[in-house]
């Protein structure tokens, strides 16, 4: 049995896409973010950056004690590894598809990440034109770099849908909201409809639906405090 520590981000959607892909049994555990629930100590054990999704593994391959991962790179890594799923071991595709998860995580991830953080900030912290146009142009790029990736194979890292599909594609579902066309890049829109029609994929992204709070229905200090939780964090102390 997998725990799976979880809020509906992109982040932990990837996760659930491929624990639903697999059919891999999981119990799901939810980590308020708005709340803070990442700073408890027996969260922080499993991952000292603070972050979900983690998961726990009770039945390691190796029979030993349960076994904790972190990043959702690194989770993926493990699950395909440990289930045998979306991740070919010839040695060029394996490390085709490992490239473009950390191309992902390094790139995709953060930098739609920024675009979806100052589009919705608004003019709250002052004038964020320049943050907005950068990080804006910067997803347009990202965008472009799938576009050209695909156009003339059906998946990321070639004829196989593997975890390189499913890092990725949660990150492109909020297009819209980066303030990208995707009729501008048709080889990502046909992958995108392709990978966001698969029933697992659906559900997938379904999990957890009911947990997220519409923060534009709260009130101006309930929101305060969650931007204050998400976004203005310093080092944590470190106990004596």
């Amino acid at each position: 049995m997998i725990d799976l520590y979880y809020w509906p981000t992109p982040n932990g959607k990837k996760v659930s896409i491929f624990l639903e892909e697999t059919q891999t049994p999981y119990r799901l555990l939810p980590v308020n973010i708005g709340r803070g629930d990442q700073f408890a100590p027996e969260f922080l054990r499993l991952n000292p950056n603070h972050r979900m999704p983690v998961i726990v593994d009770h039945a390691p391959s190796d029979g030993g004690a349960p076994i904790s991962v972190f990043e959702s790179g690194a989770i993926l890594f493990y699950l395909a590894e440990k289930t045998g799923k979306f991740w070919p071991q010839d040695v060029r595709t394996k490390y085709d598809v490992a490239q473009w998860v950390f191309w992902q995580m390094a790139n995709q991830g953060p930098k739609l990440g920024e675009v979806g953080h100052f589009r919705r900030l608004g003019d709250r912290e002052g004038d964020q034109s320049y943050a907005v146009r950068r990080f804006t142009n910067e997803a347009n790029r990202l965008y472009g770099v799938l576009n050209a990736r695909l156009r003339d194979r059906r998946y990321i890292a070639g004829d196989a849908y593997t975890i390189a599909d499913v890092i990725s594609y949660p990150w492109t579902v909020g297009w819209k909201a980066q303030g990208q066309d995707i009729d501008e890049f048709k080889y990502f829109k046909r992958w995108f409809e392709q990978v966001g029609a698969r029933p697992a994929v659906q559900r997938g992204l379904a999990i957890g639906a009911g947990l997220s709070t519409e923060t534009s229905k709260l009130s101006p200090e309930e929101q305060d405090r969650i931007r204050k939780i998400l976004y203005n964090q310093r080092a944590l102390p470190v106990p004596d």
